[in-house]
This record gives structure tokens, C-alpha cells and sequence, in this order.
């Protein structure tokens, strides 16, 4: 009963007693329900499973608002990598609607959610694809954290975890050629630990990486940090907004906030 008293409380801050309700009707059912939602600044309503961790996501961006920062320009062209359902997505649509936003996502029912939500935005790309070190063929495993906390490992290394679900690794090079850029104005990173493969391999492309915003997973995946810290060396300015670090280099388009 007190977990359910928890349970209740919790949707009922992100959700409002509606969104309760649906969650409460969800846990009875033992299947989320499809949650509609609008929220004032965002044009069009999107959707939430409940009870998930989409809900978790939602409050990082709309409450906590972990990726809500200031610009000295506008930027060009957002990636969004581990974009989830594409609460993300559609917060950089609406804020910066003449970027092109590349939203990457490699679990199957994540990614069928994303569609549906960026749908009124046509200039957000939805990819089934996870980025990695290389083009290889991934498989996604899931530790049990939710949603949101599905990882990519390759398919000649399986683990019990394995949900067998192949998909396409893909370098921040690929994306480069394909999209005809000289350079990526914000890279945002939440893979679970696939970083560390991610800027392991990041000689050729880093330079060409305006901004990045970034959350690192070393309690998942023991040298993520290091990973990290290596290739992005040259960046100048630093700060931390709830799990996420940011970068960005002097002439970038994003802006350090005063005292971080």
C-alpha cells in the first residue's frame, strides 16, 4: 500500500491526477497505458507510456529542465543520439525551429513512440539506429533499469541480457557525410555506456563538433569517463546541469551560465 501511496504521489506531480490514474490503471493491468499530454511551450501534445520511465524523462526535461540553456546563436543542426521516445526532439523543435534535429534511437518500441511523437515536426529525422565507435551490427540489451536504460553491445558478443533486437552501429562520420555538414552545432549523448566506443573513435569528427551535452555512464560501463575527458580536450568551457556535462569551445553556439 505505501509503495502504492509513492506511485501515486509520483505521477501525480509529473502527470497530474489523469496521468495517476492511467498509471495506477497500467500497474493493475500489468500493460502501460498511452498517456496524451500537452505541455504550455510545446506546439503540438505528445505521448507518454504509463507507468514507464518515459515519465522520468519527461520531468528531466520539462521540470528539471536539464536541457534548457542559453545560445549565442542559433543552431544549425542538433544530433539527438539515445533520443528515447523524443521528449528531447521535440523540445530543441520547438525552441530552435529552423534547426534540422536528428533524432537516434535503436529499441524498436522507443523508437515506434518517437515516431509518433515528432510526427508534427518536419524537421526532425527519426533513425532506428544506435551511434557507435563503427559501422557494425548491434545487439540492445536490457539491465533492467526501464525504458530508458536499454544499452548496445555487438552481436558477436551476447550476454542473458540480450533482447536479440539487431540494429545498425553507426559513427558520428556516417551522419557527417550523409547530412552534407561541415559541423554538428549540438551533439547530444545519452547511450548507456556506448560513449566510451563513441569517443574512443573520435579523432576524425571531434573538431568538427560545435557543442556537446552529454551523460556519462561510468557506473554501467567502466571507461566512459576517461573516454570522454580524452577526446574533449579541446574544448573550452565546462559546466554540469543536472547527469548532463556540457561542452563547448569558445566560439560556440551555446553559451556558459554565469558562476558554473
Amino acid at each position: 500500500m505505501r509503495e502504492l501511496l509513492q506511485s501515486w504521489k509520483y505521477y501525480r506531480q509529473f502527470v497530474g491526477t489523469r496521468g495517476a490514474i492511467s498509471a495506477l490503471k497500467g500497474k493493475l493491468r500489468g500493460k502501460p497505458e498511452l498517456l496524451q499530454v500537452s505541455y504550455p511551450s510545446i506546439r503540438f501534445p505528445f505521448y507518454l507510456r504509463v507507468p514507464s520511465s518515459d515519465v522520468g524523462v519527461y520531468a528531466q526535461i520539462f521540470f528539471k529542465h536539464e536541457y534548457t540553456f542559453e545560445v549565442n546563436r542559433a543552431p544549425e543542426f542538433i544530433v539527438d543520439a539515445g533520443a528515447n521516445i523524443g521528449l528531447t526532439s521535440i523540445y530543441f523543435a520547438n525552441r530552435f525551429p529552423s534547426a534540422r534535429i536528428l533524432a537516434i534511437e535503436p529499441e524498436r518500441a522507443n523508437f515506434e513512440m518517437l515516431v509518433r511523437n515528432v510526427a508534427p515536426y518536419p524537421n526532425v529525422i527519426p533513425v532506428l539506429g544506435a551511434l557507435w565507435g563503427e559501422i557494425a551490427e548491434l545487439d540492445i540489451v536490457d539491465p533492467g533499469l526501464g525504458n530508458w536504460g536499454f544499452m548496445t553491445q555487438t552481436k558477436d558478443n551476447p550476454s542473458a541480457e540480450s533482447m536479440h533486437q539487431i540494429v545498425s552501429g553507426m559513427t558520428i562520420d556516417t551522419i557527417l557525410e550523409m547530412y552534407g555538414l561541415q559541423t554538428i552545432s549540438i551533439l547530444k549523448i545519452d547511450i548507456e555506456g556506448a560513449e566510451r566506443e563513441v569517443f574512443r573513435s573520435s579523432s576524425s569528427w571531434i573538431d568538427r563538433v560545435d557543442s556537446l551535452s552529454v551523460e556519462l555512464h561510468e557506473h554501467m560501463k567502466h571507461g566512459c569517463n576517461r573516454a570522454f575527458y580524452n577526446a574533449t580536450n579541446k574544448f573550452d568551457k565546462e559546466w554540469t546541469q543536472g547527469e548532463l556535462v556540457y561542452l563547448t569551445r569558445t566560439s560556440g553556439c551555446l553559451k556558459q551560465p554565469p558562476n558554473s
